[in-house]
């Protein structure tokens, strides 16, 4: 079946996923990445933050209270953005874009997208990343010590192109109770996510990229991409790549291992612990946005202090490194992975009884100071 150290990237029909490359790891010099260093004010770097809706914002009230205690050489720049709680504009979205292109460094939580028409058919959070070029998205599922699940020791990486395909946001009625809905899928942008797949995958060790597809149903649309990721795998040789469809990709992410989309994204994080446990970013050639890989606001559970603060921890984490700020990264990874580790102190979702403010406590107290 599918091997845990492989590296996995997808394409799909219904929540097209394909390829892309961590900037927050070092893209390769082939991306036209800018290396020069993000915004910072006398020794502290600043970052654009954005809580989001749902739990989001207590979600980055742990965050500002572990970099606090850690003492984390980050200033935060905060904006409320969302179209549920009146606080979104076209002005404030200028806002928060003028702020993380000065920054070129965000974290942020779900912008939820109500499913009514208004009038325009991208989201906020679609616009954000349209703006900002944020084609790739990266989700790292990785099993967590001590946490026991039915898959254990489970590594993966979901990579996935966001700005085409079905997010092209292009429907229209045609005639009275006909809706179209374009997909649009360019050899231009297939290309250019199944390159970062194999960068990332040679950068990181992996050895092999698996294209997921409906390349059988799709035959033009898929099929272009498919055909980009071939030509693309050639020039890897060490690499092994294979495609697969996504009907049985998904019976092997339950049954085994493997991967898939926004859909696998979400599947694969309930394989190591849920929704609150995996850490996920997304970026462009000059932009990176943390923020959880289970994109899911958990709307049901604002105001009860009882979200999971893992997933954001460890995603603020990940956005450390990306800053070569090692140190404090490794400090903070540590400790959320030691609390989880010693099973005293849980949250309801990893079957214990915990707070969320108990949680940011006990990761606090763990901090190897």
């Amino acid at each position: 079946m599918i091997d845990n150290r492989n590296f996995f990237f997808f394409k799909y029909s219904g929540a097209r996923l394909q390829p892309l490359c961590a900037r927050s790891l070092s893209l390769t010099s082939s991306q036209n990445v800018s290396e020069s260093p993000p915004a910072r004010a006398d020794s502290t770097f600043k970052v654009t933050m954005v809580p989001g809706d749902g739990v989001g914002p207590e979600l980055m009230t742990a965050v500002k209270e572990v970099f606090k205690a850690a003492d984390v050489p980050v200033e935060f720049e905060e904006f409320h953005l969302s179209e549920v709680q009146n606080m979104a504009s076209e002005e404030k979205l200028e806002e928060v874009l003028s702020s993380m292109k000065n920054n070129r460094v965000a974290i942020k939580g779900k912008i939820h997208t109500p499913m009514e028409y208004k009038g325009e058919l991208a989201s906020y959070e679609m616009r954000l990343r349209r703006k900002l070029d944020l084609f790739a998205n990266v989700v790292h599922v990785n099993s967590l010590p001590g946490y026991s699940t039915r898959h254990n020791n489970l590594d993966l990486v979901i990579i996935r192109e966001q700005t085409e395909g079905e997010y092209s946001s292009l429907e229209h009625e045609s005639v009275s109770g006909v809706v179209e809905c374009l997909k649009i899928i360019t050899r231009e942008k297939s290309r250019r996510i199944a390159k970062f797949a194999f960068d990332y995958a040679t950068k990181k060790g992996r050895s092999k990229v698996t294209a997921v597809h409906k390349a059988n149903i799709m035959k033009l649309g898929d099929g272009l991409f498919l055909q980009s990721c071939a030509e693309v795998a050639e020039l890897y040789p060490k690499i092994k790549y294979e495609n697969i469809i996504i009907d049985n990709c998904c019976m092997q992410v339950y049954n085994d291992n493997g991967l898939y989309s926004n859909i696998i994204d979400n599947l694969a994080a309930g394989l190591v612990g849920g929704a609150g446990v995996v850490p996920g970013e997304s970026y462009s050639a000059e932009y990176a946005v943390f923020e959880t890989g289970a994109r899911h606001p958990f709307a049901q559970a604002v105001g009860r202090n009882i979200a999971n603060p893992t997933a954001m921890l460890l995603t603020a984490a990940n956005m450390l490194r990306h800053l070569n700020l090692e140190y404090h990264s490794n400090m903070v990874s540590e400790a959320v992975k030691k609390v989880i580790k010693q099973g005293k102190v849980r949250t309801s979702d990893l079957g214990g009884y915990a707070s969320s403010d108990e949680f940011t406590r006990a990761v606090i107290s763990n901090l190897a100071i």
